[in-house]
């Protein structure tokens, strides 16, 4: 397929993509994604939601009250696509960094990038100089949009080159102030459809950050495959959703899927179970995003709030362990969505909604998606067999400018390194990622089935599973546990005895580590590697200080 001419004045996004040969093979079957040649994702979501609603439905509101209609949301990311063109000199295809909370503003200044045809670097406000230097070399950014609360942490990046515009503050050049005088309308950039829109980061915690490129048409198509076959939203949903908009799993949560139907979203700063339960009660949310870890903190926080409104809870990030589902089932009646998805694939591929929930498993392929289940040789295995998920669509992998693309896309397939079965039926199950599984002894062990068998127990609030080198069996079983305040103190003993009774016995872990908490991302997403890495540094010591078993 030959790319349509770009109405890039700034080439950089499309120079750095990979080679055609080494795309992942793209589906379009669905006929709502036979995109028009000429398309700006920005103008779709916002003027042509406006052109079918009207201006007058609620768009955006924020947790103090603040609501903005589709109108004045227009209006505001209109003026500053006039700032951008005209006081910053963005043209086509600059790369605009943009970092800062989750709010109003953020919001429409992705928007407005979209609209002025330039590509939106989203990177989160906990982001570091080190690591926004990183990614400003790799995508080569030109100009930033910053919150003015997280401006210190950019400056002291000192990127040579980048023109930095902060706004919500007092400065006459805020940009907020800027655009306060300028038009109320602008006439979007008539961007290709595949025209790059977004670069988006990988974390980078085990090496060099990755940039995934996506299209104009991919923003649209996460919205018309999962959103729309799988959650199967309403104009009158109210959106939340943990998830900054520098992970694409927000991006599409809080902001993409509710425009793309009219809907409304919540925006919160600070989205953890604390903030979050409160503002389900108070305003009304119908559909949830967050991760595993939030719905089971979630789980000891109910009573004394009101979540009747909530009709869609979506899980991602990480696996859903299959106790957590049914905890929250039990305690609210609520069938969670679980799905997976993948930056490099931009939102969810494989997921299941209402009656086609098959708990412990991820789902099915949603429409417009295959998947299968690889060996070694690249060869479909057959259902039952545990190998490496592969899956394509009409999204794919396009990293910038890395070779770590010949590893992710292989033989036409995205290549995700998740461990999963496919089920006779057709679902998809999943086992570990691929680094996760332990071997021990000759036995393979999925680190997250002991998870799951952990978090049956009333005492235990979170677990993580790692293998630590061993001179006899290669690894060992390690699990990490974080107990619940409500059971008080846990006994190592007994969590053997009853994980034992879980789960096969080769499974069960050599050791318990009782910890405060477990390492993770901003976003809740459990950080594996972090264990390994300290569970390394602990092989050549006895194990002590937590249970054990011989």
């Amino acid at each position: 397929m030959q790319l349509k001419p770009s109405a890039h004045a700034d080439s950089f996004a499309r120079d750095h993509l990979p080679p055609r040969e080494q795309w992942p093979e793209l589906l379009f079957a669905l006929p709502e994604l036979r995109y028009p040649d000429r398309l700006n994702c920005g103008a779709e979501l916002l003027d042509r939601t406006v052109e079918r609603f009207g201006a007058g439905r609620p768009a955006l509101r924020d947790g103090s009250g603040e609501v903005w209609s589709y109108g004045r949301l227009q209006e505001h990311v209109d003026r500053i696509a006039h700032t951008l063109t005209t006081d910053l000199g963005v043209v086509p295809g600059n790369r605009v960094l943009l970092r800062g909370p989750t709010t109003l503003w953020l919001a429409a200044c992705w928007l407005a990038v979209m609209k002025a045809g330039a590509v939106a670097v989203t990177v989160l406000a906990q982001q570091r100089a080190h690591e926004l230097r990183t990614i400003c070399e790799i995508a080569r950014v030109t100009h930033a949009l910053c919150d003015v609360r997280s401006v210190d942490e950019l400056a002291k990046a000192e990127i040579e080159g980048l023109a930095v515009t902060a706004f919500g503050g007092e400065a006459p050049d805020d940009l907020l102030r800027l655009a306060a005088g300028k038009p109320e309308y602008f006439t979007a950039v008539d961007t290709s459809a595949d025209d790059v829109a977004l670069i988006a980061f990988t974390s980078g915690t085990t090496g060099r950050p990755k940039g995934c490129m996506h299209f104009h048409r991919d923003v649209l198509a996460i919205a018309d495959t999962f959103s729309a076959h799988v959650l199967r939203p309403t104009p009158d949903d109210v959106f939340a959703g943990s998830p900054p908009l520098g992970f694409t799993f927000g991006l599409g949560g809080v902001l993409v899927f509710p425009l793309r139907v009219g809907a409304s979203a919540l925006l919160l700063e600070q989205g953890g179970p604390d903030r979050m339960l409160p503002a389900i009660a108070e305003h009304g949310v119908t559909v949830l995003f967050t991760a595993p870890t939030a719905y089971r903190a979630m789980l000891g926080k109910l009573d004394g709030y009101d979540v009747g409104s909530l009709r869609r809870c979506v899980s991602a990030g990480e696996n859903l362990p299959e106790a957590t589902w049914r905890a929250w089932h039990e305690a609210t009646g609520l069938r969670i969505i679980n799905g997976i998805g993948a930056t490099e694939m931009l939102h969810i591929f494989i997921s299941a909604a209402d009656d086609a929930i098959r708990p412990g498993t991820t789902g099915l392929p949603i429409p417009g998606y295959e998947a299968c289940v690889l060996g070694p040789d690249l060869v479909p295995l057959p259902d039952g067999e545990p190998g490496l998920l592969a899956v394509r669509g009409p999204t794919g992998c396009r990293y910038l400018s890395d070779e770590r693309q010949l590893e992710y896309v292989r033989g036409g397939w995205n290549v995700t390194g998740d461990t999963y079965v496919r089920e006779p039926d057709g679902y998809f199950r999943y086992v570990a990622r691929a680094d996760d599984m332990i071997i021990s002894a000759g036995y393979n062990i999925a680190g997250p089935e002991v998870e799951d068998a952990l978090l049956r127990h009333p005492g235990v609030a979170e677990a993580a599973v790692v293998g630590r080198p061993d001179e006899e069996r290669g690894q060992v079983a390690v699990a990490y546990v974080v107990t619940t305040a409500a059971e008080g103190e846990l006994c190592a003993a007994d969590l053997f005895a009853f994980v034992r009774a879980e789960i096969t016995p080769y499974k069960c872990p050599r050791e318990i580590v009782f910890t405060d908490a477990l390492p993770r991302t901003p976003t809740g997403k459990l950080q594996r590697f972090v264990l390994r890495e300290q569970e390394q540094r602990r092989a050549e010591t006895a194990p002590g200080g937590a249970g054990s078993i011989e």
